[in-house]
């Protein structure tokens, strides 16, 4: 469903993105994974097509999309940022029904038809009653969700995810990985990126690891994230675990201190 081949990008000569090569099947949850300046967010940029001087070769569904016109390119990818400010105060209803918009032929307005496909995004995450709020006047990790339920009304093969879950509480980030594995399921591929390793392993089927600009690894989280890997990416500051048959990325070297208490007076 998407394929990158020998991706490489560069801002004024500073090497971004180098050989980045790697494919994904349909319905195929990817987690995308790597420190802070590794090049995720510029490889999302390159297979969107917001950024177009890279060399390489990007294709979706088996078409260069370099040839595919941006109406087309919106009927098969839907993107969610990491956060949305709109100019205007939309509906969260009316921001829903945005992803129906490829749809749409010309000037013509939604038909009954879309107004239900928006009004199930709603409903499949669990926010049908913000519909009628104000979209600016939501909580930063309320926006998010409205994001991939409009994402989730396109019906696209491919979705695009950039950090989905960061200003979400941890019971809302754990609904919304299930609801990325649903979807995943139905037969949507979805490329998440994510800074968190224990999501990537709950969650993904496969994940493609940048670290320095290049592809450290691809392939299973089972076997991606190993202490090895861990140990390449934060030097040491975690620690893999196998609790009860599920894998748990955790902090190393924690200690806890009991303040005296003439240590906390002011």
């Amino acid at each position: 469903m998407l394929t990158v081949d020998t991706l490489n990008f560069s801002y004024t000569n500073r090497p971004i993105l180098e050989n980045i090569s790697f494919s994904l099947n349909r319905g195929e949850l990817c987690g995308l994974f790597g420190p802070n300046g590794c090049g995720k967010t510029t490889l999302f940029k390159c297979c969107l097509k917001f950024l177009t001087g890279y060399k390489g070769a990007i294709s979706i569904n088996g078409m260069d999309i370099k040839s595919i016109k941006t109406r087309e390119m919106a009927k098969l990818v839907a993107y969610v940022p990491q956060d949305h400010k709109p100019p205007f105060p939309y509906l969260v209803k009316e921001m829903v029904l945005m992803g129906r918009t490829p749809h749409l032929n010309g000037l013509s307005v939604p038909k009954a038809r879309d107004i239900e496909k928006a009004e199930k995004a709603l409903s499949t995450l669990g926010i049908a009653h913000l519909g009628d709020q104000p979209y600016d006047l939501l909580s930063g990790g309320q926006r998010q969700m409205v994001l991939i339920a409009r994402a989730i009304a396109q019906e696209t093969r491919l979705i695009f995810l950039d950090e989905p879950t960061s200003a979400l509480d941890f019971k809302n980030q754990l609904e919304i990985w299930k609801t990325l594995r649903t979807i995943a399921d139905q037969g949507i591929t979805i490329l998440a990126c994510s800074h968190d390793p224990n999501h990537v392993a709950w969650f993904c089927d496969t994940t493609v690891v940048l670290n320095d600009a290049e592809v450290a690894a691809t392939g299973s989280p089972a076997t991606v994230l190993c202490q090895e890997m861990m140990d390449n990416i934060y030097q040491g500051s975690c620690q893999v675990r196998d609790l009860e048959d599920i894998k748990m990325i955790l902090p190393k070297n924690i200690t806890h201190k009991r303040l005296a208490r003439e240590e906390i007076m002011v």
